[in-house]
């Protein structure tokens, strides 16, 4: 498997608070990836430390194969989660600025420019400053500048945070591009509705540890007989307490269940009917919501 990102038993403490301990991953080389988890898991930090925006306490970083030197990161696109722009800056100068840091020049830059903002709808507003644009205008723009260099890696914290439904599904697009051109994409999230959708391969941690880690069909499928679909008439809220239930998602008139490892569908069926008009009891692939709880409740 050709590795465009390897993370190697990385640990990083503030005081005395652990934010990542022992994060190891692998991002195959044109694929996407997310690295998921609930607010404070320790995402950010792991990127930052990717990044070499801070150092790991202990643990290595390779890029593209190798220990991670700094002219590799002139081959990565970062968006930050802290995001901002220089408001007094017009928007072209904007994108020449971010150009310019990862090594080109003006003339090749132009007409990169120039197709970018069609791309994004903002042609009309390459002279303007930033502190003209909408927030969805200038989210367009911090995307532009991540892109603007064509990096071969994209590291995107949080992309998805704050945008209106329309700049949601132009990310996506741009992403899908992307990832069609054959570049690599890792972006962290804790929305698993978002990464179930765009990734390939996904990386769960809490609490600064990784609870499961791999191909994300593949986690489904290994997962997928522990999960069941029930609907009927009678009391969902009951199908928590049945025995060997581990979680349970209901929603019009019908749930989700995963059981516990080595329960059988068949007995928490002969459960149910006891309380239920049961007239659908199927295995059904587990929703990547269901999987992070899991792993996040098997780990504790």
């Amino acid at each position: 498997m050709n590795v465009s990102l390897e993370v190697r038993d990385v640990r990083k403490t503030f005081d005395k608070f652990t934010a990542v301990s022992g994060v190891s991953l692998q991002v195959p080389a044109g694929t996407v990836f997310g690295l998921l988890g609930p607010n404070g898991a320790g995402k950010t930090t792991t990127i930052r430390m990717i990044m070499d925006i801070i150092a790991p306490d202990s643990g290595d970083v390779l890029l593209f194969g190798r220990p991670r030197r700094t002219e590799d990161l002139h081959r990565i696109g970062y968006l930050p989660e802290e995001r901002g722009l220089y408001r007094k800056m017009t928007v072209t100068d904007h994108l020449i600025f971010f150009g310019e840091l990862h090594g080109l020049k003006r003339g090749e830059l132009k007409p990169r420019i120039d197709t970018w903002l069609r791309r994004v709808e903002l042609e009309a507003w390459a002279a303007r400053k930033v502190e003209e644009l909408s927030k969805g205008m200038q989210q367009k723009i911090q995307l532009v500048g991540t892109l603007i260099h064509e990096p071969e890696v994209v590291i995107l914290d949080e992309p998805f945070s704050g945008l209106d439904p329309i700049n949601q599904q132009l990310f996506k697009d741009l992403l899908a591009d992307y990832k069609q051109a054959g570049r690599t994409i890792l972006f962290s999230t804790h929305v698993m509705e978002q990464a179930e959708k765009l990734c390939d391969h996904v990386c769960l941690i809490s609490k600064g540890r990784v609870v499961l880690d791999g191909e994300l069909r593949a986690i489904k499928e290994r997962m997928g007989g522990n999960s069941y679909r029930v609907s009927g008439h009678g009391d969902l809220d009951r199908l928590a307490s049945v025995p060997g239930v581990e979680h349970v998602v209901a929603r019009d008139g019908a749930a989700k269940l995963m059981l516990r490892p080595g329960v059988e569908g068949s007995a928490v069926l002969r459960e149910i009917v006891q309380f239920m008009e049961v007239s659908e009891f199927r295995s059904e692939e587990p929703e990547l919501e269901e999987i992070f709880i899991k792993a996040v409740n098997d780990a504790r």
